[in-house]
């Protein structure tokens, strides 16, 4: 799927969209073909950094780290900061709760070897290991800003579903930001099928209440309802 079809498709929704007196967002499904979901393998679940946020970006990030002094200047940038002798005392049920507070997570390089050893069995089969930082608070500033423009993208309603829908843009965001977001999920998404563009049946865009539209061909089409 290249840029200029996702362009063409948006321009398509744009022209046959009715006016609403509120603003929509931008969906996006991608239905799949010929793949059994029964197993596991083939089950889409991954995380995808858009690299133009949809939401507010204001996903909490905790921090974990040994200094005291840069856990006090760390402070302004993220949501917590849990010193490495706290680690250790971090019980399942806690975990899971931070899984579900927080959008992802971030370490001092030291403290790393600490979390692998008490939390590495359940944060790494979800991909939710934390990324290591220096004591640099811009590094710091521009990793939270990618994490809280993190989302998940999963073909689980329930069951799993022949499709992934999510939102990629909203109705006043830029075209060309929106098709940079479009091409992010899809990319992050065909790992998970075996890299095969064979078994993606159909990409479609749609606004909130709007019929959608097919991403590719040589002129962008509008469907039935997906």
């Amino acid at each position: 799927m290249e840029k200029n079809q996702v362009l063409s498709a948006l321009s398509t929704l744009r022209q046959t969209a009715e006016k609403r007196k509120f603003k929509q967002t931008i969906d996006l499904t991608i239905n799949f073909k010929n793949i059994d979901f029964k197993k596991a393998e083939n089950q889409v679940d991954v995380d995808v950094a858009l690299p133009n946020p949809v939401g507010k970006g204001d996903g909490k990030v905790a921090l974990f780290v040994r200094d005291k002094e840069f856990a006090s200047q760390a402070k302004t940038v993220v949501d917590r900061v849990i010193m490495e002798d706290e680690i250790k005392s971090i019980n399942k049920k806690q975990l899971a709760e931070m899984l579900n507070e927080y959008v992802g997570f971030l370490s001092e390089g030291p403290v790393m070897l600490t979390v692998g050893k008490f939390l590495g069995q359940t944060l790494a089969p979800k991909n939710r290991m934390p990324k290591p930082v220096t004591h640099d608070l811009k590094q710091v500033q521009a990793q939270v800003a990618r994490l809280r423009s993190v989302v998940k993208v999963s073909n689980k309603k329930g069951k799993y579903m022949p499709l992934v829908h999510i939102s990629v843009g909203k109705e006043e965001m830029d075209d060309d930001k929106i098709a940079e977001n479009t091409l992010a999920v899809y990319q992050a998404v065909l790992p998970a099928i075996g890299n095969k563009s064979v078994n993606v049946k159909s990409v479609l865009l749609k606004m909130t209440m709007s019929s959608p539209v097919k991403v590719g061909g040589k002129q962008a089409e509008t469907e039935g309802a997906a």
